[in-house]
């Protein structure tokens, strides 16, 4: 716990993905004193670091929020799960642990939309910069940052991760070496946030770096109340602690520079209308003093909404196969001893991307490939069974949704209206999605193998079978954003910079602030969001700042840990 009466240079809200990474670069300025708030606990759970162990934390109050939606009207009025991390390293922690940074014209369009500074090439040395490419840099990838980044070691591959790849090769999609490189489109191997078996969260990179340094205090365990904005600026944050003898207690953490809200797409604008920042009457109908009317903040949510598609296979190894008994005695042998076998794998070993219609200037589709299926037996359980599973999303969905506090209460989780299939777009892309997995798994190279489709099953063929397929069984794939909008109309909440329209010292850093939704996984964009604002808060401080450029090809990585020079206080 910090000292009592400690003012410090900059107060971060949520040691998430972006939050351990602004940790990690604010503190290594030696002369600002850095604290960093998490609502969660330490990273301390053994399943947090095993691969495979992902598949239990979903449903972790431990380590997971646990949120749902409200009911969502286009979707049989369900209430879909949205599981976000609650530990230190946010949903890092809890993610499929699948690096992709999304397509070049994602950052360009958030340029076209005003927002100086964001291009794709202008984003993409702040990628680089977080990132530690295990083959070595080039001139995507940097070399010597925190994050490990690395290829599918080929001798975990399973057979049929290469079959899928094979087959959606011959259906006309290009083979694609590098998700991250000049294009996304086509089928291959997804880039990881795994080394040696071990999961590479935020928190085992970033924070594992610099949680010794003497200017970086971590509480754990603190639920922000709200941000104490006094004459127009945050000056600190009121936070709460449990402790089994003496309950909850309050306490405030002033700062003299800035309040950086990293809680994410739910959590950062839950705090700021508790705060007082929100749209006026939402506000004043629950009895909160308003001090910035922004009608945007929890605005503007985006998410990829996902579907199954199980294809029976047979004669062809599958997680069916290593899950037996047996093969499972052998699995965990394997991974207590050399960190190998199936507990190393993560969500999704390949996949594609790929345009759901010849309108698309780049692809709108995503999928997750993983060998693995079920099916429900007679007590409603689902029991594996031979087979695969090919999960695909739309990339760019028109529709949009909110979050928003339902009292005063920072406990109780807001509401969520992610409001998928609003629109015939969105409609039109997912049935056109799913007949493009459908090619796939008819394609020559799953002749040998192929089975009956499990789901959604030979008798579902028109769109409008599909369609209600899709709304009684689509999940999200956990990527929403841009509740804090980014930009310059009337519902941005933040500006290109990421500070708070009308509250001074006040920034956002996470996927929030996203003005669009980028294309594949969420969690790589939302480190580079923490790395350049960084470099802004920084700059806004008189502090000397070298725009980062990569690390060149073939050298080592540096001591990686070091804090800056330029102020040894």
């Amino acid at each position: 716990m910090p000292e009592k009466g400690t003012t410090y240079d900059y107060i971060i809200v949520g040691a998430g993905s972006a939050g351990c990474a602004l940790a990690y670069r604010l503190s290594r300025e030696a002369s600002r004193r850095v604290l960093l708030l998490e609502a969660g606990g330490p990273d301390r759970l053994p399943v947090i670091h095993i691969p495979l162990g992902f598949a239990f934390l979903m449903k972790n109050p431990k380590v997971n929020w646990c949120y749902q939606t409200d009911p969502e009207p286009n979707m049989h009025n369900r209430r879909l799960s949205w599981p976000r991390g609650k530990v230190l390293g946010g949903t890092s922690c809890i993610n499929g642990m699948v690096y992709i940074r999304g397509q070049r014209e994602d950052y360009d369009h958030w340029a076209a939309l005003g927002n100086k500074g964001w291009s794709y090439e202008e984003v993409l040395p702040y990628f680089k910069r977080s990132e530690h490419k295990a083959e070595g840099a080039n001139e995507y990838h940097g070399y010597g940052g925190p994050l490990w980044v690395e290829n599918v070691p080929r001798e975990e591959k399973l057979e049929l991760a290469d079959l899928f790849v094979q087959a959606a090769v011959q259906t006309g999609l290009p083979f694609n070496e590098d998700f991250n490189a000049g294009s996304q489109e086509g089928a291959g191997d997804f880039q990881l946030n795994i080394r040696d078996g071990r999961r590479q969260s935020t928190a085992r990179t970033f924070l594992s770096l610099c949680k010794e340094r003497p200017n970086l205090s971590i509480v754990t365990g603190a639920l922000a109340q709200r941000i104490m904005i006094e004459d127009g600026q945050a000056v600190g944050v009121e936070y709460s602690t449990t402790d089994r003898r003496q309950g909850s207690t309050t306490h405030q953490a002033r700062a003299n520079g800035e309040v950086i809200l990293c809680g994410g797409v739910i959590n950062s604008p839950q705090l700021l209308e508790l705060s007082g920042v929100g749209q006026r009457e939402r506000l004043e109908s629950l009895g909160i003093e308003v001090k910035q009317d922004l009608p945007g903040v929890g605005e503007n949510l985006q998410d990829h909404l996902t579907i199954n598609i199980q294809q029976g296979l047979q004669g062809v190894t599958s997680f069916y196969d290593e899950t037996r008994p047996l093969a499972m005695l052998r699995n965990l042998t394997r991974y207590l001893f050399r960190r190998r076998g199936l507990l190393a794998h993560p969500a999704a070993q390949v996949g594609a991307f790929f345009r759901t219609s010849e309108q698309q200037a780049t692809p709108d589709a995503q999928i997750h490939f993983a060998p693995a299926a079920s099916e429900e037996n007679a007590r409603g359980n689902m029991k594996p069974r031979p087979g695969t599973t090919a999960t695909v999303c739309h990339l760019r969905p028109e529709s949009r949704g909110s979050v928003h506090i339902r009292s005063t209460d920072p406990a109780e989780p807001p509401g969520i209206k992610a409001n998928y299939l609003d629109t015939a777009e969105d409609r039109r892309a997912i049935v056109a999605a799913v007949r493009r997995v459908r090619e796939i798994f008819a394609a020559p190279a799953l002749d040998k193998y192929r089975d009956k489709e499990l789901r959604p099953g030979a008798t579902t063929q028109s769109d409008e079978e599909i369609l209600s397929y899709v709304r009684a069984e689509g999940e999200s794939v956990y990527h929403p954003v841009g509740t804090c909008k980014m930009g310059q109309d009337e519902n941005a909440v933040v500006d290109e910079r990421l500070r708070v329209r009308g509250i001074h010292s006040l920034r956002v850093a996470d996927a929030s602030i996203m003005p669009t939704i980028t294309s594949g996984n969420t969690n790589a964009p939302a480190i580079m969001i923490a790395e350049k604002c960084a470099d802004m808060v920084l700059e806004d401080a008189g502090i000397k700042v070298h725009p980062p450029e990569g690390v060149p090809a073939g050298a080592t990585p540096g001591p990686r840990d070091k804090q800056s020079a330029t102020a040894k206080a």
